[in-house]
């Protein structure tokens, strides 16, 4: 397991080089003038130059490539042109917002996803399959903007139950069951398609199981039916789940970026976008990576977590 770890760890070297010349190349060639923007249309082309300069936007590409993540392995990840602060403290901040938000989305998906499908592989063909797998059907097929602005209206606006917007509402002093209520409407958003497809695989992966020969062995013992479905069955069924969710973490981090705009969520997705509107290289770079990163963990966390399910996996 150790030697395995460490194989791993060395793999994500050349990951987060390439992810470091994807984010810096789709940057820095995209169309735009980050002097231009700062300074506005009406500045004298001297202005220009000498921002440029200060910038290092008039060196060649590769040199300013190897600059930067020379600096983002010191620490320094930059100073947003937008915002006028530091990189690094400014999108571990916002990030934690959009942590809590992924991962509130993707506990209530798989518990959801989880109980669905385990309820529809042992009722199969039933009304309650059909039901269950029209609605994970339904709610992969849904929008997440589309969505939210939906629940915005009829929770928020017509039952006024929960609040639209926000982390916090104006003014309190950020108490935990403020955060909560803010939370359900923009984690049931995310949470809905990973979800429908959590259930999707939970049902196809349980109904394989349960036709094994150790399951009809159990059942021939005379075990009940609950000891087999979640003490024998789901266990071994969750192999090929685990590695779903642990895929869907990383599609709700990108889709967090919808949700954090329809619900003014201080994340680090709406931070990306206002940066690049802005064309704020440093902050793009930095959130983009930082996200990058927090993925290609969760893919090694998601493989370690197989030895817990099945010891019989064996890395070494």
């Amino acid at each position: 397991m150790f030697r395995y770890i460490v194989k791993r760890l060395l793999w994500l070297i050349p990951v987060l080089l390439g992810v470091t010349v994807l984010v810096f190349s789709i940057m820095h060639l995209s169309p735009g003038d980050p002097a231009k923007i700062l300074l506005g249309p009406k500045a004298t082309q001297e202005a220009l130059e000498q921002l440029r300069e200060e910038l290092g936007l008039n060196r060649p590409l590769y040199i300013q490539y190897f600059t930067w993540l020379g600096n983002i392995l010191t620490g320094d990840w930059g100073r947003s042109l937008q915002l006028k602060r530091e990189v690094l403290p400014l999108v571990l901040d916002r990030f934690k917002a959009t942590a809590i938000l992924t991962m509130t989305s993707i506990i209530i998906a798989t518990v959801i996803g989880v109980i669905s499908g385990t309820v529809s592989a042992t009722k199969q063909y039933s009304w309650l399959d059909r039901l269950g797998m029209l609605i994970s059907l339904v709610g992969f097929c849904l929008p997440v903007f589309w969505l939210g602005i939906l629940l915005q209206l009829f929770f928020g606006l017509k039952l006024e139950w929960l609040p639209m917007t926000g982390m916090y509402s104006p003014g309190s002093e950020g108490n935990f069951t403020d955060l909560l209520l803010h939370l359900i409407l923009p984690s049931l958003t995310l949470a809905a398609g990973a979800a429908a497809v959590i259930a999707r695989m939970t049902r196809s992966s349980m109904l394989e199981v349960i036709r094994k020969d150790y399951i009809r062995t159990a059942k021939a013992k005379g075990l009940s039916q609950s000891v087999i479905i979640y003490r024998h069955a789901l266990k071994n069924a969750l192999i090929p789940v685990v590695t779903v969710v642990g895929m869907q973490v990383g599609f709700l981090l990108a889709g967090a970026v919808l949700a954090e705009m329809v619900f003014s969520w201080p994340g680090i997705g709406l931070l990306m976008v206002n940066g690049i509107l802005a064309r704020d290289f440093p902050l793009v770079q930095g959130s983009i990576l930082l996200v990058a990163t927090s993925y290609v963990f969760v893919n090694l966390l998601v493989d370690l977590l197989y030895v817990l399910l099945d010891p019989q996996i064996a890395y070494d």
